[in-house]
């Protein structure tokens, strides 16, 4: 897996997280005219998560750092629309920059519970079987 990010660390959040969240702050008055602030529970890098998924799925996986024009001009090359990836442009060289690398109780505040680890997410998402390996003829 290639990407034009280095060692960045990032708050990965699970998706079931935010759902719930959002179902909270949309459903129980307390929350009304307030703001969260989502984060998971640690900070990776995105070859640490790319790690704790090649575990979990039982595979090989290796992650390497591209530059961002090399990301990009491959991008273009494969056909990706123009639009895609100038958003990609934006989100690899101004959001994923090292800004978001902090954590907040925001989760465990609104659901009375910590926010779910990335191993938790990558166990369960490999018991789906979504990351096996291809049957090779």
């Amino acid at each position: 897996m290639v990407l034009p990010v280095a060692d960045v660390r990032e708050p990965f959040i699970d998706a079931e997280d935010i759902a719930e969240v959002a179902v909270a702050a949309l459903t129980q008055p307390q929350h009304t005219g307030r703001v969260y602030e989502l984060t998971g529970p640690r900070l990776l890098t995105f070859a640490e998560a790319v790690q704790t998924i090649a575990r979990y799925a039982d595979r090989s996986i290796t992650y390497e750092t591209i530059p961002l024009d090399s990301y990009l001009a491959a991008l273009q090359e494969q056909g990706t629309p123009p639009e895609l990836v100038a958003l990609l442009a934006y989100l690899f060289s101004e959001v994923l920059d090292g800004r978001n690398a902090s954590l907040t109780p925001d989760v465990e505040r609104v659901l009375g519970r910590p926010a779910i680890d990335f191993d938790h997410y990558a166990q369960r998402t490999a018991a789906l079987g979504v990351w096996a390996k291809p049957l090779t003829v």
